[in-house]
């Protein structure tokens, strides 16, 4: 080892752990999606468009993941944009919930983003938008223990955010 040291520099220092960790949670992220489209179209609820916009730390999470098995080499900077996904989602998810709580106004003019389902053609697309029911951002669709769809969004990215950060901290570096 020493002389490996003293001809190449210090050893680079590996977590072989990592892959795991960004397929964790990859996992945790595609979880988070079924419920979110679940919810949407066997639920019936219409997502917002920061209910949208919560959706792409999640598909980031998976396809880096799934990106860190494929590539272990760089598994260990793909595990930190997913536990930085988490934590970044987390913060979206707040937000939000601190727009329906009336903390603070959306930044989206509108926020509606109706269902507008296949069309076949210009006209009756545009028709089916017109008709279709504007979600608002300010307006929980369901509250589930005291706490919204964000809500507990935000609760869930921080717990497993959290959870990944203290599994990469107590992981071992190996050479």
């Amino acid at each position: 080892m020493l002389a490996y040291a003293a001809m190449h520099g210090p050893v680079p220092l590996r977590r072989p752990a990592a892959g795991r960790l960004a397929a964790a949670g990859a996992l945790a992220a595609a979880l988070a999606l079924a419920v979110a489209l679940a919810s949407e179209h066997l639920g019936g609820l219409e997502p917002c468009a920061l209910c949208l916009w919560q959706r792409w730390p999640y598909w980031g999470a998976v396809a880096a993941g799934v990106l860190a098995l494929a590539l272990p080499r760089v598994a260990l900077p793909l595990a930190l944009l997913v536990i930085a996904l988490f934590l970044g989602n987390a913060s979206l998810a707040a937000f939000h919930a601190g727009v329906e709580w009336g903390f603070w106004p959306s930044p989206l003019s509108g926020c509606g983003a109706g269902a507008t389902g296949a069309a076949g053609s210009v006209e009756e697309l545009m028709a089916r938008i017109a008709a279709a029911p504007i979600v608002r951002c300010d307006e929980p669709a369901i509250m589930i223990a005291g706490l919204s769809m964000a809500g507990w969004n935000a609760v869930y990215a921080l717990a497993v955010g959290a959870g990944l950060l203290i599994w990469l901290k107590r992981t071992p570096r190996t050479a």
